[in-house]
């Protein structure tokens, strides 16, 4: 699986972040390993209060959608730190140590963890949504098998338990899931396998660039006016030229017209043209002399 991998992984580097979070007596803490050290340790509290009947303290921090939408916003980011030892723990953490590294090496610290945020954060803020017509709950979600599905999505041909490769595999198991939870009437986990598994293929397509999110131009701004200068009137002895024909030109069909059809029939604007032409001949004459 590592050399299969390693082929792929200088497509994808975004960034130089592939170092450690923190070190701990010597040994690097990568990303993918410090959110396993959060959720052991948050199962070993959480064992430890249900083994003195601590329970109810628990519940304060399990998701609930009607608690969330009466003002009690910090169960959606603490839903999570919810984990009862089980066989589905351990091999979430798993998950995490073989596929989330992989996917932290490809991407980088700040995308692996924007993969996860979205993971951790996608089920109670859609749980949320739905609360508004059915209450909907959760507790303890690392989201160990969404990174699969991620790893499974940028590595599809891998071959990972007994030669299956990592396509086949990720399909069988998201069918599984889903007749279990056909099977049992568990619409909240359906909803959650649905949403996280779908959110973490996309996001890993994204970053591949082979789905491209639609661009809203709802502020689009218009372009910007330019202010010219104001135009300087031509000074070169041909313009000064050109326009004195051009008035000249004007100046006979007026008197063409007068000939024809008589003074009257001039509007204002030709008498004040005519008159306009008359002044300046006049000036002419007299600079003449």
């Amino acid at each position: 699986m590592d050399h299969a991998v390693a082929e792929n992984m200088n497509e994808y580097e975004t960034s130089d972040e592939h170092g450690p979070v923190t070190w701990l007596r010597g040994y690097p803490i990568y990303a993918a390993h410090f959110l396993v050290l959060v959720f052991i340790v948050s199962m070993l509290v959480t064992t430890a209060v249900m083994a003195f009947n601590g329970a109810p303290l628990l519940s304060w921090l399990t998701y609930s959608s009607g608690e969330v939408l009466h003002g009690e916003v910090w169960r959606i980011f603490t839903y999570g730190l919810v984990n009862p030892p089980s066989p589905f723990f351990v091999m979430n953490m798993f998950m995490f140590i073989w596929f989330g590294r992989e996917l932290e090496k490809t991407f980088g610290r700040r995308l692996f963890f924007l993969l996860y945020g979205g993971i951790y954060f996608l089920t109670p803020v859609l749980f949320t949504l739905l609360g508004l017509w059915v209450p909907m709950s959760a507790a303890g979600e690392p989201g160990g098998f969404a990174l699969f599905i991620a790893f499974a999505t940028l590595y599809p041909n891998v071959a990972l338990f007994f030669g299956i490769l990592a396509k086949w595999l990720a399909f069988i198991l998201v069918a599984i899931y889903t007749l279990m939870c056909l099977a049992y009437h568990s619409w909240t986990s359906l909803i959650s396998l649905w949403a996280t598994t779908g959110f973490a293929f996309a996001f890993v397509r994204y970053q591949q660039g082979l789905i491209t999110l639609p661009r809203l131009n709802l502020f689009r701004r218009g372009p910007k006016l330019r202010v010219l200068p104001d135009l300087k009137p031509e000074k070169t002895p041909a313009a000064k030229a050109e326009r004195s024909a051009s008035s000249m030109a004007e100046v006979d069909a007026l008197l063409d017209k007068i000939v024809q059809s008589g003074i009257s029939s001039l509007t204002a604007k030709e008498r004040a043209k005519l008159d306009a032409a008359r002044t300046d001949l006049l000036k002419k004459d007299s600079g003449r002399r």
